[in-house]
């Protein structure tokens, strides 16, 4: 188990992008993820989240316009993401679609608002590690249709690949883990394989690592609180989007 832990810190070490961001944010994400499954082969699964926005830059800039205040008073993401999954073994095939409805500020101080629709395709396995740990690892490929609806802009397509790691750690000794308090660490890479000139113009996209205490209230759902890092390449400048999470786990 320790060698397997090993490898996986070395995996987030590794991917974890520079500390040279040039902009830094605070925003606050919530996510219900929910597993139905109907036969041993077949089920569903669609997770949901909302992301707030409460960045240093809308904080210094609320804050210098109106002292006292700061500017945190609109959700600036909401996602919406359904699958269909075929399971084997430990492993699962996945096929969904995505929709993400994102309002920003643009450099004027207008609000923006961006919506994307995604298909995408993904692969995970689930490992054990030790005695009752889990790594899981996925790959999905994303096929993105952006578009920015205040700017009148036409359509654009992009795909992206992604390769998502994380690991569930029991904090009491068990075969099997059933009830009790975890630590989750997990780090996921963004790649941009076609078209990443109408994203950033990188094939590094982001990198998201986080580290989370949770716990498991029966078999089927899991409570958790966590840090979550986020830096983005944008198409001149990077940033760190520092992040905490809150998230419900549910398999049935």
């Amino acid at each position: 188990m320790k060698k397997n832990l090993l490898i996986f810190s070395l995996l987030i070490t590794i991917s974890a992008p520079k500390l040279l961001a040039q902009e830094y944010s605070l925003s606050g994400w919530v996510a219900l993820f929910y597993t139905q499954k109907f036969t041993k082969k077949w089920g569903v699964s669609v997770d949901a989240q909302s992301r707030s926005a409460n960045n240093y830059a809308m904080w210094d800039h609320a804050y210098k316009s109106n002292p006292g205040t700061v500017n945190y008073d609109y959700v600036t993401t909401l996602l919406l993401r359904p699958s269909l999954n075929y399971y084997f073994a430990n492993k699962m095939i996945s096929v969904g679609y995505v929709y993400i409805a994102t309002n920003s500020w643009a450099t004027d101080s207008a609000k923006t608002f961006n919506p994307e629709s995604r298909s995408w395709e993904q692969f995970s396995i689930n490992t054990k590690i030790g005695k009752a740990a889990i790594l899981q690892q996925r790959f999905r490929l994303e096929q993105r249709f952006l578009a920015n609806t205040t700017a009148k802009q036409t359509p654009y397509f992009s795909q992206r690949l992604r390769y998502f790691a994380r690991a569930v750690i029991p904090l009491k000794k068990t075969a099997v883990f059933t009830n009790g308090v975890f630590v989750g660490l997990q780090n996921e890479v963004f790649a941009n394989v076609q078209n990443n000139h109408n994203v950033n113009y990188h094939l590094f996209d982001q990198n998201r690592a986080y580290v989370s205490l949770g716990f498991r209230m029966k078999k089927r759902a899991d409570l958790e609180f966590g840090y979550l890092n986020q830096f983005v390449q944008q198409k001149t400048s990077t940033y760190f989007n520092h992040v905490i999470q809150a998230a419900i786990y549910t398999r049935f």
